[in-house]
């Protein structure tokens, strides 16, 4: 399974990101691609601990399940999947600032230790392992990359 936190696989959604502009069509779902970069921001500055949202109560009951049956098998996402209420973005704007600040804070992944999410509570999942957030974070930047075409 590929992981946010392998060099190889992290520099391949780099360039990926950096493809995408204000002018980027979204091949489905509701989001534009500032506010796509908006969202996966806000998911990032979650999962490296720099923000903390609500858990979720569905999350609670089918939070673990809904992570296996995501992580047991390569393919990507399916389209217009739910997500967390503080994380759907309403605001438009230039994706210039964002797209640097997205990049980098993809960027960072590589140099994060496992031991950094010894306690990581993921709002609709629950306890997550550092390999699951790895594996989650790149399923979730790979389906929104693809969302755009990248």
């Amino acid at each position: 399974m590929k992981s946010i936190f392998n060099q190889t696989t992290n520099q391949n959604l780099v360039q990926r990101a950096a493809s995408i502009s204000n002018d980027s069509q979204a091949q489905w779902g509701k989001m534009n691609s500032y506010q796509m970069m908006k969202h996966c921001i806000k998911n990032m500055e979650l999962l490296q601990n720099k923000q903390q949202y609500s858990r979720v109560f569905l999350g609670r009951i089918f939070g673990k399940m809904a992570l296996n049956a995501t992580l047991k098998n390569e393919k990507p996402m399916s389209k217009n999947s739910p997500t967390h209420p503080e994380l759907v973005i309403k605001e438009n704007g230039d994706i210039k600032e964002l797209k640097d600040q997205f990049i980098n804070m993809l960027q960072t992944y590589v140099e994060v230790k496992e031991s950094e999410y010894n306690n990581f509570v993921h709002p609709f999942f629950g306890k997550m392992t550092a390999g699951q957030v790895g594996e989650w974070e790149y399923k979730h930047i790979d389906h929104h990359l693809r969302q755009f075409g990248a």
